[in-house]
């Protein structure tokens, strides 16, 4: 009995050491590849697995294999943060990207910030998360797919952003060969601070719709993204965008973004 309960502690170590950024090769077949595609969070009785049907990160589970956690770099730019792999944690059934105080500063950047994002690129297909935002001035709470220069592909880019400065509304954007400035601004009719809502959208190859809690929220139809890419979810300060997000203000940090669940469901287009 003892050497079962060591077993099973050792795999639990390793499969949060893989969201460090070490790659792992490990993978889970759900008995059930089923489930709700919107509304709360009814899915994360599922195991996560990743195979033709699409793919389901159940996070109570900790970090599945086909995710890792940036570590050691910054995007630079807007982003005050440099992305640590200790601010992805899996507690409580749940991940948690965390924004803090970083004593490193390295490159002068004074916080850190939690990423988490897919090794595999995705293309059409539907995809959504259980989150819970944070509330504060200067921050983000994201969920996106991104592909650019740094794996050889044009930047392209679909976002669901929900900004701290006001967690009544979430910002839906995309990018297309580096074009941006096609955000819109949906009012939720709930604080995304206060609870999870499941947010997603849908990449056709016409268009692209977003959906909040399974209702239809908004859609766009001119200059879409066509390159598969990187699923990602991250929380983050702003810098020199005090216009989008407002300053920052750094007094109650740390300060966590939750997430239940990510999922994809690919499209035959």
């Amino acid at each position: 009995m003892k050497k079962n309960i060591i077993a099973a502690l050792l795999l639990s170590a390793l499969m949060l050491a893989s969201c460090g950024g070490a790659e792992s090769s490990s993978e889970t077949t759900a008995s059930e590849n089923a489930g709700a595609s919107s509304g709360t969070s009814s899915q994360t009785e599922l195991k996560s697995y990743k195979n033709d049907t699409g793919m389901y990160a159940d996070l109570s589970e900790g970090c599945p294999g086909f995710f890792e956690s940036s570590n050691g770099w910054t995007n630079g730019s807007m982003f005050n943060v440099f992305w640590r792999a200790e601010n992805t944690t899996f507690e409580n059934g749940r991940m948690q990207l965390i924004i803090d105080h970083d004593p490193r500063e390295e490159q002068g950047i004074p916080y850190s910030g939690g990423e988490f994002r897919s090794k595999d690129f995705y293309g059409y297909g539907r995809y959504e998360a259980s989150i819970k935002a944070i509330k504060n001035d200067g921050v983000v709470t994201s969920l996106f797919t991104y592909t650019g220069p740094a794996d050889s592909n044009p930047w392209d880019e679909i976002d669901i952003e929900i900004l701290g400065k006001d967690t009544t509304k979430v910002q839906f954007n995309y990018f297309t060969d580096g074009k941006g400035n096609h955000e819109y601004l949906y009012d939720l009719g709930f604080d995304a601070s206060e609870g999870f809502h499941t947010y997603a959208f849908e990449w056709h190859k016409d268009k692209i719709v977003w959906f909040v809690d399974g209702r239809e929220a908004y859609t766009a139809t001119e200059t879409l993204p066509v390159t598969p890419g990187k699923i990602m979810a991250n929380a983050w300060c702003g810098k020199g965008v005090d216009g989008w997000l407002n300053a920052f203000d750094d007094k109650n940090i740390p300060l966590t973004a939750e997430y239940e669940w990510v999922k994809f469901t690919p499209f035959d287009e």
